[in-house]
């Protein structure tokens, strides 16, 4: 690494550390102060709802902060006259912001990375202390498909990985040919055990005079296969959030069973590639800049740069919510756009860089 790396990079880091706590400090504290009344009066639970709803804020600060310290630094650069002093040493304008964009491509990864492990949930654990329901483990209801089985759980508990109240029925061309119940369940072994089940099958040709039901008991019964209990909590719910394991989990499980899986795709989506349009942002932001502040507005760069991320970011968060809410397809409302971006973003820097010194 060069000493020229070495500088940009810590200059960068300061302004970055020092937004990120701001944007941190700001958004968990006026949080915080707005629900306290709401909060159990457990210091245990008040720490935990911090600590929850801190990695849920830093899904959205991180990405923001890379762009704003990356703002901050070459403000600082261009009024000391530092840009100039680079570029006049021979330096390339791609050496002076390649760094920055290598770091912020690991940090985003890294944040993708958190994201995989259970504190994607951070929002629903946080949402859970403020209803008092963080000792509680419970869904209702559930009703679901599989494969040529529905599926109907009373009672879901899916960080215990059991169920309670089963009942399966099995269809054969419309029409119900076995039903199996059973009053609990277990989640192991990438399936679900059914306890002491209760089968009932209905004869092929049902005869007035011969006709019976045929009922047989089974100590351990096995369905559901793949399907996490996180996953079961979270696909027949509303609202509900996914880590970037299960949301992979769900989508294949889902897409064999017909269900629609645009929610899923929305999220993963979001998780996954919507972060990365800072990256594309940094070199714009760089364009847009001059060598110098003789010329130069910094408070209109300054203002653009920030401002410009904000937008950009609106812009993705509610074509997220669209795709998620089903108005438009994910892949229209956030793949596509994400691919035009870096697909434009090589001819803005071509026709920008044209006059600058490189």
């Amino acid at each position: 690494m060069s000493v020229l790396t070495k500088y940009i990079l810590k200059r960068y880091f300061i302004n970055f550390f020092i937004v990120l706590a701001s944007l941190e400090l700001f958004f968990v504290g006026i949080d915080f102060l707005q629900v306290f009344k709401q909060l159990p009066p457990s210091a245990n639970l008040q720490l935990l709802y911090l600590f929850y709803n801190s990695f849920f804020t830093l899904t959205l600060t991180l990405p923001l902060s890379l762009v704003f310290g990356w703002v901050l630094t070459l403000a600082v650069f261009i009024r000391n006259n530092e840009l100039v002093a680079f570029l006049s040493l021979g330096i390339r304008s791609s050496k002076i912001y390649s760094p920055i964009v290598i770091v912020s491509l690991a940090l985003l990864m890294c944040l993708i990375g958190l994201q995989a492990t259970p504190l994607a949930y951070s929002y629903e654990q946080k949402r859970k202390i403020i209803h008092s329901e963080y000792f509680t483990n419970l869904k209702e209801d559930i009703f679901l498909k599989y494969n040529d089985n529905f599926v109907y759980i009373k009672k879901l508990y899916p960080l215990e990985k059991r169920a309670e109240n089963i009942h399966i029925f099995k269809i054969d061309k419309g029409d119900i040919i076995e039903s199996i119940t059973a009053p609990k369940a277990y989640f192991q072994n990438n399936r679900w055990y059914v306890i002491d089940a209760k089968i009932v099958k209905k004869p092929a040709d049902i005869k007035w005079e011969s006709s019976k039901l045929e009922i047989s008991y089974e100590k351990f019964l096995h369905i559901l296969e793949g399907f996490k209990p996180k996953i079961l909590d979270n696909v027949y719910g509303t609202k509900s959030s996914y880590s970037i394991v299960d949301a992979f989990y769900a989508l294949a499980l889902l897409s064999k069973q017909g269900v629609n899986t645009d929610s899923i795709r929305a999220s993963l989506y979001y998780q996954v590639l919507v972060p990365f349009f800072i990256l594309p942002m940094l070199v714009l932001i760089y364009k847009n800049s001059a060598i110098n502040s003789r010329f130069f507005n910094l408070g209109q760069f300054v203002n653009f740069g920030i401002f410009g991320t904000i937008v950009v970011w609106g812009v993705f968060f509610m074509l997220h919510k669209f795709s998620y809410g089903g108005v438009l397809l994910p892949e229209f409302a956030l793949l596509i756009p994400i691919i035009l971006l870096y697909a434009a973003t090589p001819y803005i820097i071509k026709n920008s860089f044209k006059n600058k010194v490189v």
